[in-house]
C-alpha cells in the first residue's frame, strides 16, 4: 500500500460535490429472527434487464441537489471518472469472486454516499444482470433522501423479520438499478448488523445480483463499516482533496487491516483537472 499512501501525501494539498448532509435518525431494538427467502420472479428476464427481483417500482426523480449523474450523457466527465471506476472493477471480478462491496470513508463528509450512489448507477447502465445499491448506514442515512422514495420498510426490518426482502427493495423505473433504503431506526445498528439474518444476506445476495454496493458510516466514527467490511468482497475507501488528513487514512487503513481493500477513490478533484483530460478527444471527435 505504499504507493497509495504516496499518492495521499500529494494530493492532501489539493471538484467533485460531496454527499448531502444526511439526516438524524432515532433507534429502536431488533429482536433476533429469521429472514424470509430472497424471492425471485420465475420466468421474466428480458434483454434488457436479465431476471427481475421481485420489488415495487419507483420513477427515477433524484431530489435537487443530490448530484446524481446523467450517465446517459458522454460528454459529462464525471460520469466518465465512474465508468472507469466501473471498468477497474469488472476487470477486477473477472479474476476473483467479487460482488459484494462496500463504500465508506475515514470521516463523514468526504463523499462516500456520492460514490456508492453513482457507482451503482454506472454499473447498472449494463445491461447484464441486476444491481443492488443498500444503505447500511443505519445512523445517518441518506440514500432514500437522494432517490425520494421512502425509508421504510427496507433493509433494518428485513434483518428484524419485520418484512420480506421484496418489501425491502424499490427497483428504478426504466433500469437495471434495485435500492434497499434503511429501513427504521434502531437502537443499537451494530448489533442487528453483527447477526446471522446479516451475514446469510450476504451469502445470498451474490444469487440475485452482479453488484451489490453498500454505504456504510466512516470507518473512524462507528465499528459498523469494519464489521461489514469482513462480509463483504471487497471495500473502497473514499477520501476527500485537501480534506482528508494522511493520518486518518493510515488509521482508516489499519482498522481494515489492509483486508478486501480494493482500492481508494480520490474525491473533489478541481473541474479544470477532470475537463483537461477530456476536452481535446472530444473536439476531434466531433
Amino acid at each position: 500500500m505504499s504507493r497509495v499512501h504516496d499518492a495521499l501525501r500529494r494530493a492532501e494539498t489539493g471538484g467533485m460535490p460531496a454527499e448531502p448532509p444526511p439526516a438524524a435518525a432515532k433507534e429502536v431494538r431488533a429482536p433476533e429472527a429469521r429472514p424470509a427467502a430472497i424471492a425471485v420472479q420465475p420466468a421474466r428476464a428480458t434483454p434488457e434487464h436479465g431476471p427481475l427481483v421481485e420489488a415495487s417500482v419507483v420513477a427515477y426523480q433524484p431530489a435537487p441537489e443530490s448530484h446524481l449523474l446523467d450517465l446517459n450523457n458522454s460528454h459529462e466527465t464525471p460520469a466518465e471518472e465512474f465508468r472507469t471506476l466501473r471498468t477497474r472493477l469488472n476487470h477486477l471480478q473477472t479474476l476473483q469472486p467479487l460482488h459484494t462491496v462496500i463504500v465508506t470513508s475515514a470521516s463523514p463528509a468526504e463523499g462516500k454516499t456520492f460514490v456508492a450512489v453513482n457507482l451503482a448507477l454506472a454499473q447498472a447502465q449494463l445491461a447484464e444482470s441486476a444491481v443492488l445499491l443498500g444503505d447500511f448506514d443505519l445512523r445517518r442515512p441518506v440514500v432514500h433522501n437522494l432517490f425520494q422514495v421512502d425509508r421504510a420498510p427496507g433493509l433494518s426490518d428485513y434483518l428484524s423479520g419485520k418484512c420480506r426482502f421484496s418489501e425491502a427493495l424499490r427497483r428504478v423505473e426504466g433500469a437495471n438499478l434495485y435500492i434497499m433504503p434503511a429501513g427504521s431506526a434502531v437502537k443499537n445498528p451494530l448489533e442487528l448488523l453483527n447477526t446471522r439474518q446479516c451475514r446469510a444476506l450476504f451469502e445470498e445476495l451474490p444469487r440475485h445480483f452482479n453488484w451489490a454496493v453498500f454505504d456504510t458510516p466512516p470507518l473512524l466514527f462507528s465499528a459498523d463499516a469494519n464489521l461489514l467490511s469482513t462480509l463483504a468482497d471487497g471495500t473502497v475507501l473514499v477520501v476527500k482533496i485537501g480534506s482528508t488528513t494522511f493520518d486518518n487514512v493510515s488509521r482508516a487503513m489499519q482498522s481494515l487491516c489492509e483486508n478486501n481493500v480494493l482500492g481508494i477513490v480520490a474525491n473533489g478533484a478541481r473541474a479544470s483537472e477532470l475537463y483537461s483530460k477530456y476536452t481535446y478527444y472530444y473536439s476531434k471527435s466531433e
